[in-house]
């Protein structure tokens, strides 16, 4: 018992040691790049490892989500996004996200609501707006 408590004190402390937000930055910035080029896997490694150096990170929570509806992988992308807001409930691209997942999945209710969530907090949100729009015609 005293072996495990030990073991389980070990590795606490390698990943508080392994945390580090200017390297997370540095792989985010990599991933991006990787995003803009349409290598979506490597991205995502890449977003992954700067999620272990930081893993509250909005920003990279947010990469990896676009990532994933890239890669039509909209259960883990709508994980991510629901993330973003769990950290950060007035950041607003998450919302915009998180809809679009409901949306590519044909729950366009749920979409709609993501969308005005995301409105409540900035009105004016053109991502927001236009994917409601968007959504209104579909349906």
């Amino acid at each position: 018992m005293a072996l495990q408590k030990a073991q389980k004190a070990k590795k606490d402390a390698d990943d508080l040691a392994y945390i580090d937000p200017v390297k997370a930055e540095e792989h985010r910035q990599k991933g991006n790049e990787l995003f803009k080029e349409a290598k979506y896997p490597l991205a995502i490694k890449e977003y992954d490892e700067g999620l272990r150096r930081d893993p509250k990170s909005v920003a990279i929570y947010s990469n990896r989500c676009a990532t994933y509806i890239k890669l039509m992988e909209f259960n883990t992308a709508l994980k991510d996004a629901d993330k973003c807001i769990e950290i950060d409930p007035k950041f607003v691209k998450a919302y915009s996200r998180k809809a679009t997942c409901h949306h590519f999945m044909k729950e366009y209710h749920k979409a709609l609501k993501a969308y005005d969530d995301g409105l409540k907090i900035e009105p004016g949100n053109k991502e927001c707006i236009e994917g409601k729009n968007k959504t209104m015609t579909t349906i």
